[in-house]
């Protein structure tokens, strides 16, 4: 427990197949929205609408929350807004949402929940590339790409005689000192396979074309990509798990927009727009490449060079959420706990609806035995977004240090009852039987 916290989501719940125990009870078609073609589906519309709900809050939070700008958040979801008037599926409920993490990414839930990071609104160079990226996530949502991957994992669940609750819980260990804002989209995001991603480049770019914009924004987005893969290959390493980038995938984007769409190279760019609304975030990026760096030193476990990268950071942006935890999470590693409450402090201050300080001062009070402080923490954080299981088991470890046996055994109990597996499992159900509470 001391150097790591486990984040597992469960998938279990939001797809309400954990009591499906035959193949007759899967029984179940819908017709491609994109294709017309009748294919097997389990995953249903409001499914899909359910998963968004009950899950991109947490990926948000992973994601150091929502950029306090309302500005620029209107700005992505009217372009959010324009494209979905031109998409198969115009009853989906997109919304697009620009996050503070540094690293480069973008990423949907099924139903359209889209996270844009700063690390890629940042890099972009006008609205025909950032309706280029909203409108390759909507292709996902379109194609429903998510939706057919998680009715393949049932079926194979299913012939294999695996519980289909067992397979669909996807479960990742993250160390605690390394990547709280990263992990996320890994842990809960569909990884689609190159099929998949030039589906969603060619519907991207017919979606962008008929809103308007020039199709050459999907060919600069590429290059951006591309370019960063080079310079910087760390800020991608987590897009490039979940959207595998290759040079056919250029190939066939250039190719199109030359032939198929070549009426409409000449369309809209929306550049000087697209400088005006992200000109705070653009401001930002030798800030955000010392967070990028940092982060990159901390994953090779270079604490002092970490230190150094954030440090950086924070004498540019001195009240930076992502930086002040980031700096908190290199204190852990360097075991200066102290300084590491400090950190967490003042990003409360700094953005007091986002929990994410919650989490990360619970388990660092925890370590420090201030058990009191880790219970409240755990509390608040679990009052704000409840969901996730590990807090459960962190907040028992809480109780437990303060004596409070029973209150604990209850969150081991409701921990158990979503984690069955992993060493917090055993050392709960250890408890628990040492207590006679099983």
């Amino acid at each position: 427990m001391k150097n790591s916290e486990q984040m597992i989501l469960s998938r279990r719940a939001f797809l309400g197949l954990t009591t499906l125990a035959s193949g007759a009870a899967l029984t179940g078609c819908a017709t491609n929205p994109v294709t017309g073609r009748r294919q097997l589906m389990f995953i249903s519309t409001s499914d899909e609408i359910a998963i968004d709900r009950q899950h991109a809050p947490h990926q948000f939070s992973a994601d150091f929350g929502a950029i306090q700008d309302v500005r620029l958040q209107q700005y992505l979801q009217e372009v959010t807004d324009h494209l979905g008037a031109h998409v198969h599926r115009t009853n989906m409920p997109y919304a697009t949402t620009g996050l503070y993490a540094s690293y480069v990414n973008g990423y949907t839930f099924p139903a359209g929940t889209i996270g844009l990071t700063r690390g890629i609104l940042a890099e972009l160079e006008d609205e025909a590339a950032l309706a280029a990226l909203i409108g390759h996530e909507m292709g996902h949502v379109n194609a429903r790409h998510a939706a057919r991957r998680m009715t393949s994992q049932v079926m194979t669940a299913l012939v294999l005689g695996v519980g289909a609750a067992v397979l669909l819980r996807d479960e990742r260990y993250a160390p605690l000192v390394i990547g709280i804002g990263a992990i996320g989209a890994g842990a809960l995001l569909a990884r689609y396979s190159r099929e998949n991603e030039r589906e969603a480049d060619q519907l991207g770019m017919d979606y962008m074309v008929a809103a308007g914009y020039t199709p050459n924004g999907m060919i600069d987005l590429m290059d951006m990509l591309r370019s960063m893969e080079r310079r910087k290959p760390g800020a991608l390493e987590m897009m490039f798990a979940t959207h595998p980038m290759s040079k056919e995938r250029h190939r066939t984007a250039v190719r199109r927009a030359e032939r198929t769409h070549a009426a409409h190279r000449n369309a809209i760019s929306g550049r000087d727009r697209y400088m005006d609304m992200t000109s705070s975030i653009r401001a930002q990026k030798p800030m955000l490449s010392a967070l990028q760096d940092g982060d990159s030193a901390m994953r090779s476990r270079k604490w002092d060079d970490a230190d150094r990268h954030y440090s950086s950071a924070l004498q540019q942006g001195p009240d930076d959420y992502e930086g002040l935890l980031k700096m908190a999470q290199c204190r852990v590693a360097q075991e200066r706990l102290d300084d590491a409450a400090i950190r967490i402090a003042r990003a409360r201050d700094v953005y007091p609806l986002e929990p994410l300080s919650y989490q990360l001062g619970g388990l660092v009070a925890l370590r420090r035995g201030q058990y009191d402080q880790a219970h409240q923490d755990f509390s608040h954080y679990l009052k704000v977004l409840p969901g996730n299981p590990l807090t459960l088991f962190y907040d028992g470890r809480s109780l437990e240090g303060m004596g409070r046996r029973e209150d604990a055994a209850a969150r081991y109990k409701a921990f158990l009852q979503q984690i069955s597996d992993g060493s917090e499992a055993q050392y709960a159900r250890e408890r628990l039987e040492a207590w006679g509470m099983a």
